[in-house]
């Protein structure tokens, strides 16, 4: 595994604005993650739960919520970047949420992400990187969304994704 680019106070964010920061590890979907996924939001629908009725379905096979690939975003950025030196990192929401392709059962994601832009701000700096995850063997990416994220000023004591 690469180790996650670090980010501290000293980094030139604006010079690294459009730059790739890296790509995380493939992780395999299982149907198991699937279904937790889906008793932990109540989203039950049949396409992602049923597997022989959505084997009879439009794609053949059980699909993952588009809101679980969103919900992978901090586990994929913690192993491409992470902060040091920041008084905080605050989850600021998203700009752009969209899923160009479905990602079917036991297929292996991974996680693409660039720096989109750094604004200063008074309460901090508000980054936005974006995220394509791409399906291993899919020419189309099943989630791109760009995450916003607030650093406030001040040291921490350790690391912080």
């Amino acid at each position: 595994m690469t180790q996650p680019m670090v980010i501290t106070e000293k980094s030139d964010l604006s010079a690294m604005v459009g730059t790739e920061l890296g790509v995380s590890e493939w992780l395999r979907v299982t149907q198991h993650m699937i279904d937790a996924f889906a008793t932990a939001t109540g989203d039950r629908q049949w396409i992602h739960v049923d597997s022989e009725r959505a084997a009879a379905g439009p794609f053949g096979t059980t699909i993952a919520h588009g809101f679980m690939v969103l919900s992978l975003l901090p586990q994929f950025s913690s192993q491409v970047y992470e902060f040091q030196g920041f008084g905080a990192r605050l989850n600021y929401g998203l700009d752009r949420a969209r899923f160009p392709h479905p990602l079917f059962v036991h297929r292996r994601i991974r996680d693409r992400v660039t720096l989109a832009s750094a604004t200063q701000r008074a309460t901090g700096t508000l980054l936005a990187f974006t995220h394509e995850v791409e399906a291993d063997g899919d020419s189309r990416p099943v989630c791109v969304a760009q995450t916003l994220t607030l650093l406030t000023p001040g040291a921490t004591t350790g690391p912080s994704n």
